[in-house]
C-alpha cells in the first residue's frame, strides 16, 4: 500500500515511475536532476539506488512509515506543496485501486489460515511454542553432533551477540562506501587473519558457501589461463574420494572432468595422477585436492601432488573442508596450492544448521589474486572492472562476517593451534575407543587420522543385517544425531567430534556406540530377531514407554533406556522410524485435513 501512495504521489508532484508493474520497488527518469535529488536523499539520511547517471530507484520495506514518505516526497518537490498522505492512504485502503500488481498474479485466496497462526498470540504462548518446537530437535545444547566433514563446532554467544547490533545488521549491502568504512575495516582485519592462517598472499570475501568458493576459485584458474593465451586449458583433474561438489563446481567452469584414482588407503595414487597430468598437459587446468583428505587422514604426499600438476602447467585447487585439522599447525599456501577455499561456517565457528548462511571465501596466490570475483554496483578497490561476481553482494553475507573475527581474536594464533590439535586428539581418541568394535577404514602410515574418522559398518551388515541406517536411527535413542552416514564411503559411518567436545561427552558418545555394537552382536547370536529388535525399529518415541499392547520380543527398557546413564539425561525423539525412501516419494502435507477444505465450500 505505502508504494502505492508514495508513486501516486509522485505523479501529483510531477514524477512518473518508469514501471508499470511493482511490489515495493519504483524507478523514475529524472534527468540533469538525478544527481541533486540523490544528494538531498543523502541530507536526509535516506539511501537511493542510481541505477544509472539520470535514474533513481526507491524500494520500501516493512520498517517504511507513513514520515517516510512524507520525507521522499520533500525531497523530490522541493518548496512545491506535497500531497495529502492520509487522502491517498484512504483511497488505497481498498487493495483493489490502482494495484502495482498484475490482476493475474494477485492472491485472492486466504492467506495464514493453519490453525498455528491463530494459537499463539501473546509472548508466553509463543515462548512456549518455540520451546515445543525446539525439544524436538537434537542441538549442541544437548548433545555432540558428530557429522563427518561438517565441523559442527560451539557457535559460541560472545561471538553471535555482535551480528544482532543494528551497526552490522542493517546495512545495505549496496551502501555508499562512505556509509561502511567500520565494516570494511572490519573485513579487512579478517581478511589479513586468513591471509596469516592459511599463508595466501590474498582473500576474496566474495563467495557465499563452500562450493560457491570452488566456483570461484576455479574462475580464477580460468582467467589466468586465458590472461596467459592458454585459454585451451579446460581439464581438471578430481580424485575419486572428492565430495561431490567438485566436480559439480567444475562442470559449471565449463571445465572437462577426469577421475584420478585413489589407493588402498585412501590416498591419490600418485603414478596414475602422474599419467593423466602428462597425458593431458596440453590441456591441463587444474587438480582439485582436499586436505586433509576426504578420507579423514594427511597425505603426506601433497607436496609431490603439486609439484606434478606444476609442472604440467595446472593450477592447484584446494578444497578447505577440512581446515580445521590443520589451523595453527600448518599454512597450506606453503605447500603448494595455488587457491583454497575456506569454510567461515566450519572452521571458523559460523553456524550452518538450517540451510546457512554460509561464507567460503578464498585465499589466492598473488600471480591469481587480480582474477578475484569484482562486483558491479560496488567495485572492489584493487581488482579489473571486469572480473564477474559470483555472488549478488560484493562481501557474500558480510552480516554474519562479525562471529569469525570474534571466534579468531578470542582464540588467538595459540588458541587457534590448540583447537586443531584438540580437535586431532579427540578425533583419535575416539578411534582408539571403537576400532575394536568397528573396523577405522582409513589411517595414516602410523595408524593415526586427523580430526576425523570412518568407520565400517559392512561387516556388521553382512553377520546380523544391520545396516549403517539401522545404527544412526538408533543413536537418537542414545541421545544423539547420526554422524555422516555413506559417504564418502558407502556402508560407512564418518564421525567428527570438534574440539568444542569435552573428553566426557566424547566418552559418552563412545558408550553408545559401544552398546550398539553389543546389540548388533544379539541379533547376529539369534538372542534377537533379525527384523523385530531395537536397532531395526528405532528410534522409540516416548509413546513406547507406556505402550499397554507392546508386542515386541525385546522389553521396553532395552528400547527406550539402552544404558542406565539415559535415566538422567534422555532425549524424546517426537517420532518413530520413518520409510525415508517412501516419504521422500510421497510427500505429507501437515495441513488441516481435506474434510475442512470441502466444508468451506
Amino acid at each position: 500500500r505505502l508504494t502505492n501512495i508514495l508513486k501516486a504521489g509522485m505523479k501529483q508532484l510531477g514524477f512518473s515511475a518508469d514501471n508499470i508493474y511493482y511490489f515495493d520497488t519504483l524507478t523514475f527518469s529524472l534527468e540533469k536532476k538525478c544527481d541533486s535529488i540523490y544528494e538531498r536523499a543523502l541530507e536526509e539520511g535516506i539511501n537511493l539506488r542510481k541505477t544509472d547517471s539520470e535514474q533513481l530507484g526507491i524500494s520500501l520495506d516493512e520498517e517504511t512509515t507513513k514520515e517516510d514518505i512524507v520525507t521522499l516526497w520533500r525531497v523530490f518537490a522541493g518548496d512545491k506543496k506535497l500531497p495529502s498522505i492520509d487522502e491517498l492512504d484512504s483511497h488505497f485502503m481498498d487493495l483493489s485501486n490502482d494495484s502495482g500488481i498484475p490482476k493475474n498474479l494477485r492472491r485472492t485466496s486466504e492467506i495464514l489460515t493453519h490453525p498455528v497462526f491463530h494459537q499463539y498470540h501473546s509472548e508466553t504462548a509463543m515462548l512456549r511454542y518455540l520451546r515445543y518446537l525446539q525439544d524436538k530437535d537434537i542441538a549442541l545444547d544437548r548433545a555432540m553432533i558428530p557429522l563427518g566433514s561438517c565441523t559442527m563446532k560451539l557457535n559460541a554467544t560472545s561471538e553471535m551477540t555482535p551480528i544482532s547490533w543494528p551497526e552490522f545488521a542493517n546495512i545495505h549491502p549496496f551502501a555508499p562506501p562512505q556509509q561502511t568504512e567500520g565494516y570494511r575495516d572490519l573485513i579487512g582485519e579478517l581478511e589479513n587473519a586468513l591471509i596469516q592462517i592459511t599463508g595466501f598472499d590474498a582473500v576474496s570475501m566474495q563467495p557465499n558457501s563452500g562450493a560457491q568458493g570452488e566456483y570461484a576459485g576455479l574462475l580464477t584458474i580460468r582467467s589466468y589461463h586465458k590472461s596467459r593465451g592458454e585459454e585451451q586449458r579446460n581439464v581438471c583433474l578430481i580424485p575419486s574420494s572428492a565430495h561431490g561438489t567438485n566436480p559439480a563446481s567444475a562442470t559449471l567452469a565449463s571445465m572437462k572432468i577426469i577421475i584420478v584414482k585413489c589407493d588402498q588407503d585412501g590416498n591419490i595414487d600418485l603414478e596414475n595422477l602422474r599419467i593423466l597430468a602428462e597425458k593431458h598437459a596440453e590441456n591441463l587446468a587444474a587438480l582439485m585436492i582436499t586436505y586433509p583428505s576426504t578420507h579423514g587422514v594427511f597425505e603426506d604426499s601433497l607436496i609431490q601432488i603439486c609439484d606434478i600438476i606444476h609442472e604440467n602447467g595446472g593450477q592447484v585447487y584446494m578444497d578447505g573442508a577440512n581446515l580445521n585439522a590443520l589451523m595453527g599447525i600448518a599454512q597450506p599456501g606453503k605447500l603448494g596450492p595455488d587457491v583454497l577455499h575456506i569454510n567461515l561456517h566450519k572452521t571458523f565457528s559460523i553456524p550452518h544448521g538450517g540451510g546457512g548462511p554460509g561464507m567460503g571465501p578464498i585465499g589466492l596466490k598473488e600471480h591469481l589474486a587480480k582474477f578475484a570475483p569484482n562486483h558491479s554496483v560496488v567495485p572492489i578497490e584493487g581488482l579489473p572492472l571486469e572480473n564477474t561476481a559470483v555472488s549478488a553482494a560484493p562481501w557474500g553475507s558480510p552480516g554474519i562476517l562479525p562471529i569469525s573475527l570474534v571466534f579468531i581474536q578470542l582464540m588467538g594464533g595459540s588458541g587457534l593451534k590448540k583447537s586443531s590439535q584438540v580437535a586431532i586428539l579427540s578425533a583419535n581418541y575416539l578411534a582408539q575407543r571403537l576400532k575394536e568394535y568397528y573396523p577405522i577404514v582409513y589411517t595414516g602410515k602410523n595408524g593415526l587420522i586427523a580430526h576425523e574418522c570412518i568407520i565400517d559398518v559392512r561387516p556388521l551388515k553382512e553377520v546380523s543385517g544391520i545396516t549403517e541406517e539401522d545404527i544412526a536411527k538408533r543413536l537418537i535413542d542414545y541421545g544423539f544425531h547420526a554422524p555422516t552416514m555413506s559417504w564418502p564411503v558407502p556402508g560407512t559411518l564418518m564421525i567428527e567430534p570438534t574440539e568444542s567436545e569435552p573428553k566426557a561427552e566424547i566418552d559418552r558418545f563412545c558408550e553408545a556406540m559401544i552398546s550398539i555394537s553389543k546389540e548388533t552382536q544379539r541379533v547376529e547370536s539369534g538372542a534377537w530377531d533379525k527384523i523385530d529388535n531395537p536397532l531395526k525399529n528405532s528410534p522409540h518415541p516416548s509413546e513406547d514407554l507406556t505402550d499397554p499392547e507392546w508386542s515386541h520380543s525385546y522389553s521396553q527398557e532395552a528400547a527406550v533406556y539402552p544404558l542406565a546413564s539415559l535415566r538422567r539425561h534422555k532425549y524424546w525423539p517426537p517420532v518413530a522410524r520413518v520409510d525415508n525412501v517412501h516419504g521422500d516419494r510421497n510427500v505429507v502435507c501437515s495441513c488441516p485435513p481435506l474434510e475442512s477444505y470441502e466444508e468451506g465450500e
